[in-house]
């Protein structure tokens, strides 16, 4: 399947895996709308992908409703990439972070999975991608609440598939799930934990996001009657 003139709507595009897969989609032809918070990240980065950069906190719903008002009429795929890892554990974590994690990491990406569904082209629909995690798949010992919202993210992906097809919506979604990138995600993952962080950076040869754009890429460009459902990845060096 071509990007090429395909608009493309990518969240928590201001660094890391978002701002990798902006750039490779627009080498393909496609023209990308970046939202995020990072005004001037966003900025820089539609001038080098001649893109749209809308600020957004997708915290709060009437901005995510107001970025997909300015993201125009027509949009052809979502990628779901913001989110939060605070570290946030069960018996001791803080409220306040299991609310942020939950709003970001599972509402905001419910909310904007409803209001692109009316933007796609209702003969072939469109197609969302929605970034999960290996902590979606097994729970690590440090999981704590992220774990919990990342499994969350799995499902609702799952039910908006079941239910895009009783209702006749040929939109096809997929979860992708990366072990550990080297993003900042990954130092506010390892927040108080810096000497382990820099112990694993030594031992294992980390995914860049530059792999996880690529693993988009493919699931974007699968023939018309191929959906991949899926895809699991983690640096070699990684044992769980």
């Amino acid at each position: 399947m071509s990007l090429k003139d395909k608009c493309a709507l990518i969240t928590g595009a201001s660094s890391g895996i978002g701002a990798a897969c902006a750039r490779a989609l627009a080498e393909k032809g496609a023209r990308v709308i970046l939202t995020g918070r990072n005004e001037a990240a966003l900025k820089e980065l539609a001038e080098a992908t001649d893109g749209k950069a809308i600020t957004a906190d997708l915290r709060d719903m009437a901005e995510i409703e107001r970025l997909f008002t300015r993201a125009g009429e027509r949009i052809d795929i979502l990628i779901n990439n913001a989110g939060i890892a605070p570290r946030a554990p069960i018996i001791d974590g803080d409220p306040e972070h299991f609310r942020e994690l939950l709003e970001v990491n599972v509402l905001a990406l419910t909310r904007c999975c409803q209001l692109a569904l009316p933007k796609f082209d209702a003969e072939h629909g469109g197609h969302i991608i929605n970034l999960s995690s290996m902590s979606g798949h097994r729970v690590p010992p440090s999981g704590g609440f992220y774990a919990a919202t990342k499994f969350a993210v799995r499902a609702v992906t799952e039910a908006l598939r079941y239910e895009l097809k009783a209702a006749g919506n040929r939109t096809r979604v997929a979860t992708i799930s990366p072990g550990f990138v080297d993003t900042p995600l990954l130092d506010l993952y390892f927040k108080g934990s810096e000497d382990k962080l820099k112990t694993l950076k030594e031992e294992i040869d980390m995914l860049d996001p530059v792999d996880v754009a690529k693993a988009v890429l493919h699931v974007l460009q699968a023939p018309e009657h191929v959906e991949i459902g899926d895809i699991q990845l983690r640096p070699s060096g990684q044992g769980v």
